[in-house]
């Protein structure tokens, strides 16, 4: 079957879903990876990594495992090699890769090709919601006097992110914040009080959900800040990406995927209710 479903999608999905279906292809004919990767000069530890999706593809690898893997109808194999030339094609987020850790770029495509995006945070608002005042704090620390032109394009990096919410397809996004986040003077009042009004602003948009998880609540079901990325192209699996001080992990084995969805359950029956969010914003508001 040809690998068409991934056509609207962007370069990081398109790559997986190639991955997706080549690992069909070898299981099919029953190959090991040692013997693909061998027909293509590598090793089965780079068909592994192909088939994930976590490198980029060559066609003539890929033409060359298709023969291995016995596909010999010419439009079908052309359908892989277009999917090949355009998982390689650099996505926008190509020009700041210089500010980015490689593990981050991996996630700037990921968040750009999913269809529902799930987050906790506990200090910060998340990304995509974040004023340009409030990740210009962010991204300075603080600082005025650190701000300069990286700083600068961190922020548009950040809301270049954000244009997701303008296309036609624009992912549903289901966030939790804890109440900390509210109460924290990221900027200053003044950044405070536009990005609480910023907030408000989201909660209108039929593609946003948001919850904040009260201080009454004492606890929460979650250990730490965490993402869920799901996508629409039945091809690649849920993603979890959690974030820590020397990069990141990516979680995609369907026992990990379960622990992490009804620990989001769990938030979502604790935390406020989108309504009651909104009245919590509106009281913060007022505080300013």
């Amino acid at each position: 079957m040809a690998p068409d479903s991934a056509t609207g999608s962007g370069p990081t999905a398109r790559r997986l879903v190639l991955g997706s279906q080549l690992r069909r292809l070898r299981e099919a004919k029953q190959i090991s990876r040692e013997d693909a990767g061998y027909a293509i000069r590598g090793s089965g530890s780079k068909i592994s990594r192909l088939e994930l999706g976590r490198v980029g593809f060559k066609e003539r690898d890929v033409a060359d495992l298709l023969t291995l893997y016995g596909v010999a109808d010419e439009s079908e194999r052309e359908s892989f090699l277009d999917l090949v030339r355009r998982s390689n094609e650099p996505g926008w987020w190509n020009r700041y890769n210089d500010l980015m850790a490689p593990w981050f770029q991996d996630f700037v495509g990921l968040e750009e090709s999913a269809s529902r995006i799930q987050t906790y945070e506990l200090q910060f608002i998340p990304g995509l919601l974040q004023t340009e005042r409030y990740a210009r704090a962010v991204a300075s620390q603080g600082r005025p006097e650190a701000e300069d032109e990286e700083v600068d394009r961190r922020v548009r990096l950040r809301m270049q992110r954000q244009r997701m919410f303008a296309q036609p397809k624009s992912p549903r996004v289901w966030a939790v914040i804890d109440e900390s986040v509210l109460h924290r003077p990221i900027g200053g009042k003044s950044v405070m009080r536009e990005q609480i009004e910023s907030l408000l602003d989201a909660t209108k948009l039929p593609t946003v959900t948001l919850q904040v998880l009260p201080f009454a609540l004492g606890r929460s079901a979650a250990e730490g800040a965490y993402t869920i990325l799901r996508f629409a192209e039945p091809e690649i699996p849920d993603i979890v990406y959690l974030e820590h001080l020397c990069g990141a992990l990516y979680l995609d084995k369907p026992e990990e995927i379960e622990v992490y969805s009804k620990v989001s359950h769990r938030l979502a029956v604790d935390a406020l209710t989108p309504e009651g969010t909104r009245k919590m914003l509106q009281d913060r508001l007022r505080e300013f």
